[in-house]
């Protein structure tokens, strides 16, 4: 951004969310002179810093749930978007996929999200590395599991030197098994993990992005239109207790537990990273070995 007037003497802006600051002759200096740090411009800049940061965050999380949920979005409302860097940057070369009037995926035409034009449509990078539009009417951007050849469009991306700021190709994934006991309704591979406290583990499921409730951390997965609840049972009480996580279930939309053999591929990946997550975040004994 340009530079704004600060007292006689300074001027200051924004870079990489931190206020910088110069003086009149137009050098650049090492630090923030005390007198500016509590002037109004100053104020409103660490502010706009704030929001900019939380706008970011909140564009990163809608992009996910778009891939999450492999939802169609309307190629316009992309377009509209892409203006706003933080959107831009959350969009930025990931795996796009039009979708024709019937509703079919058309992975053939698939690519990498390279620019958005209200005019000329969506500028993508194929996966035979040719430069070219997608002007579909709506397009996808799937999540992982349902790429077909996701190794070939990882190996693809990396040759590139692609950096998705949301994770789509380099997500971890989890294949649905061929065959699942229709009896089981918990899988305990993860259950079991120890922390010393309960509110470690909460804080865990909670900056992972997951919701916490009622002794339970949880993600709601939509897949081909109908939601699914993935949890874990962390524990509840006192924040300050031990606690240990239980096994992965699944409930459908009136809360009811769902047979492993009914999970789709979606909802059973975004279960098994969530559990294998908070696994992962379990206390070290002294002899180095994970609880």
């Amino acid at each position: 951004m340009g530079w704004l007037t600060a007292g006689a003497d300074y001027e200051v802006s924004l870079e990489r969310g931190k206020v910088i600051a110069r003086n009149r002759q137009g050098r650049l200096l090492k630090g923030l002179p005390k007198a500016l740090r509590d002037t109004d411009v100053v104020v409103g800049l660490r502010q706009l810093s704030e929001w900019l940061k939380r706008h970011e965050v909140s564009c990163r999380r809608e992009v996910e749930q778009w891939m999450v949920r492999s939802l169609p979005v309307p190629t316009t409302v992309i377009c509209e978007v892409w203006a706003d860097e933080a959107w831009r940057t959350s969009l930025r070369d990931l795996v796009v996929v039009p979708i024709d009037g019937a509703g079919r995926w058309d992975t053939d035409r698939a690519g990498l999200l390279r620019d958005a034009d209200p005019e000329k449509g969506l500028g993508v990078v194929d996966l035979d590395g040719e430069s070219g539009r997608i002007t579909a009417v709506q397009v996808v951007l799937p999540h992982p599991v349902r790429l077909p050849d996701l190794a070939d469009l990882r190996e693809f991306a990396a040759d590139l030197g692609v950096r998705q700021e949301t994770l789509q190709l380099f997500r971890e994934v989890w294949a649905l098994p061929e065959s699942l006991d229709d009896r089981r309704r918990d899988l305990p591979r993860y259950a079991g993990a120890r922390y010393k406290e309960l509110r470690h583990v909460q804080a865990r499921a909670t900056s992972a992005g997951y919701r916490v409730q009622g002794g339970a951390a949880s993600v709601r997965v939509w897949e081909d239109g109908v939601s699914m609840v993935a949890s874990v049972w962390i524990g509840e009480g006192d924040p300050l207790y031990e606690t240990e996580t239980g096994p992965l279930y699944f409930t459908d939309p009136e809360g009811e537990a769902v047979a492993l053999a009914a999970v789709g591929p979606v909802a059973w990946s975004e279960g098994m990273r969530m559990a294998a997550n908070l696994h992962a975040g379990r206390v070290v004994d002294e002899d180095g070995e994970r609880a």
